[in-house]
Formats: structure tokens, C-alpha cells, sequence
């Protein structure tokens, strides 16, 4: 099969197309014919060797997949050839460990993360995936906006709705919301029932988000501090959750930010930037510090469903043929997508 290969670290040049063996089906595993793969930031930041927990090289970046079955494992029970699929980010959990038996299989003792680790990621003609990984996509949702739902909004789902709990009539700020991440965390907080506040960095992202539904986006500049604006904004209390797309740049801007007793969920901010901060400035608050990791099977149904209802919509600016991964990367790290990103592997070009 064709397939984008990584083997080190450094500048999008190190992906490679290149011809490779299809993937082993194990006996819980289904065997995937890849339509699309979202393009994602944690794919950059293993490319470029910020991110190391589980990497191993020579790796197939990518863990957005969606596609169609064309082999089933000999344990594979609810699953069959010819299903419309599209998976969580990771190719298998152990089911077993005390994260799996509490319904929190994002943390898996023993997972493998899809993309992170040899030739098991999508970005690749074919993937084989663990049954349990792998959710049917509900009729009249196009497998290129299936791809990129677990990721950028089964992970929001999670991160608003099942961690930081948000509740009917609360205020929510949302960072990053001219990103993929944020701009799909607009949409839950506001099926969740939650006034939304969002932060952008220019006029024209704001009216996009402001189109998405937010009820008031705050146009700060990269490291600019915004606190002031958002207690304008809230006469003079805070905001009760802050959903932190970005991290360290916003960090103390967010902490100031956030009412008494506000809660704070920190989602997928690993740009390797260290921030010191006094923890007394926390709990004297009642400041609750939280994080989102991915999203469950359960939790990428109910995505699906928000999708099926017209509740949430897929934002994607472009598709790109496979070997322009590095192309795609390239557009992520200089901010230019304004949306998701995704190749299209189905009609691989020829090697």
C-alpha cells in the first residue's frame, strides 16, 4: 500500500511517500480502506520531536481515519465488511486496566495511539484498527467530515460536557476558537446550553465564530493579555469555565479570567512552553485545574449524533491529496487552514 512515512524527526520534508506493507489484522481488528484522515497539530508536534510519550519510528503519522471495512478479524462481532467506519485516536486499548473498566479508555495503561508509533497510522491507503476503536458513521454524514470528529469534536465533547461539566445558563470561554479545536468547542458549549465567549486574533476570524455561535468573541493579538476584556464582558465576575485550547500563551490571562469557583480544562496544549505560577493563586479561588485527553468510543457516538442533528457542524477548509502531507503540515504550523485539514487517501497518487 501507499503510505506517508516518517523516520525522524524534524521539518515536513521528513514525510515520505512511500510503498509499504498493508497492516496485520489481529484477531479483535478490522482492516480499514481509508477514504480521509484529518491532518492534526499533534501530528506536527511528532513530526517535529516535541512530543516523544510513545513515539517510535519509523512511524505512518495520522489519527483521524474514516473509510469502509474490507476485512474483519476472526474475533470481530459487531463489525462487518462493507460498514462505514470511523475511528477514536487510538488503533487498540486493553479493555482491561482499571481507566478501560471506569469508562475512561482515553487513558489506557497499554493503548496504542493511532499514527504515534510504526506503520499503524492513517495516513495510508489502508489501516487496521480494533473493533472497539472503530464507530459506524451514521447514514447522510460524509465520510470526509466523519474523519475529523473524534478528534476535533468528540475530544471537545469531552473536555466541556463530561470534564469541566458545563451546565445549562454558565458562561464558557473558549481560546483558540478561530482553531479547529476551539471553533468545534463553539458549537458543543452552545448545544451544552452555555453562554459562549471566544477569543480570536483578527476581526475576520471573529465574524466567522460569531456565524458558529458564539455570543461574543474577544479580538486580542498573540500574547496579549485579555483578562480585562473578558471581565468587561462579564460585569466584573469571570467566567465559569474556561476551555483552554492553547496553554501556556494564555495561561495567566485565563487564571484571571475566571470567577470564583470556575473551572478550568486544559485541552490539548502541548507546545513544550513551561509556565511558573504560584498555586495559592489557584485554590484560594476555589479554581478547579482540569484536562481532556482525546475522547472515548461512547464519547465519538454522541459526536456523531450532535452531527446527525445539525447541532454540530465539521469545519473543514481544505482536502489535499496524500502526498501533500507535508504540504498540509506546512499550512497547520504557519496558522493558514482557517479549519480542518484533510487528505484524501483514496486515490493515492501513483509512487
Amino acid at each position: 500500500m501507499k503510505a506517508i512515512v516518517q523516520r525522524e524527526t524534524g521539518a515536513s520534508s521528513v514525510l515520505k511517500l512511500a510503498e509499504i506493507d498493508r497492516p496485520e489484522v489481529r484477531p479483535r481488528d478490522v482492516l480499514i480502506r481509508v477514504v480521509a484522515c484529518g491532518v492534526c497539530y499533534h501530528d506536527v508536534v511528532v513530526r517535529q520531536g516535541v512530543y516523544r510519550k510513545r513515539v517510535h519510528m519509523p512511524l505512518v503519522p495520522g489519527h483521524e481515519v474514516s473509510g469502509i471495512i474490507i476485512e474483519t478479524g476472526t474475533a470481530v462481532r459487531h463489525l462487518k465488511v462493507g460498514d462505514r467506519v470511523c475511528t477514536v485516536q487510538r488503533r487498540s486499548v486493553c479493555g482491561e486496566c482499571r481507566h478501560c473498566r471506569s469508562n475512561r479508555e482515553t487513558l489506557c495503561e497499554f493503548q496504542e495511539f493511532m499514527g504515534d508509533a510504526h506503520h499503524n497510522g492513517g495516513y495510508a491507503e489502508f489501516v487496521a484498527v480494533a473493533e472497539d476503536c472503530t464507530v459506524r458513521v451514521p447514514d447522510g454524514i460524509p465520510l470526509e467530515q466523519a474523519s475529523i470528529v473524534a478528534c476535533a469534536i468528540g475530544t471537545q465533547l469531552n473536555a466541556i460536557r463530561d470534564v469541566a461539566k458545563v451546565r445549562l445558563g454558565e458562561t464558557v470561554l473558549i481560546t483558540g476558537a478561530g482553531g479547529t479545536q476551539g471553533g468545534h468547542g463553539v458549537q458543543v458549549a452552545r448545544a451544552c446550553g452555555a453562554h459562549v465567549l471566544a477569543l480570536a486574533s483578527s476581526q475576520a476570524k471573529a465574524d466567522a465564530i460569531l456565524a458558529i455561535g458564539a455570543s461574543g468573541v474577544i479580538v486580542v493579538k498573540h500574547g496579549e493579555d485579555f483578562s480585562k476584556q473578558v471581565r468587561e464582558a462579564t460585569d466584573g465576575r469571570g467566567v465559569d469555565v474556561v476551555i483552554d485550547n492553547v496553554g501556556a500563551e494564555t495561561f495567566h490571562s485565563v487564571r484571571r479570567s475566571l470567577a470564583q469557583g470556575g473551572r478550568w480544562a486544559l485541552v490539548g496544549a502541548i507546545s513544550g512552553m513551561k509556565v511558573p505560577f504560584n498555586p495559592a493563586e489557584l485554590f484560594i479561588n476555589g479554581i478547579d485545574m482540569l484536562s481532556a485527553v482525546s475522547c472515548s468510543r461512547s464519547q465519538l457516538e454522541d459526536a456523531l449524533k450532535l452531527v446527525s442533528l445539525g447541532m454540530v457542524s465539521p469545519i473543514i477548509a481544505s482536502e489535499l491529496p496524500l502526498e501533500d502531507a507535508a504540504v498540509a503540515h506546512e499550512r497547520l504550523e504557519h496558522g493558514e487552514s482557517g479549519g480542518k485539514l484533510l487528505l484524501r487517501i483514496e486515490e493515492a497518487t501513483q509512487l
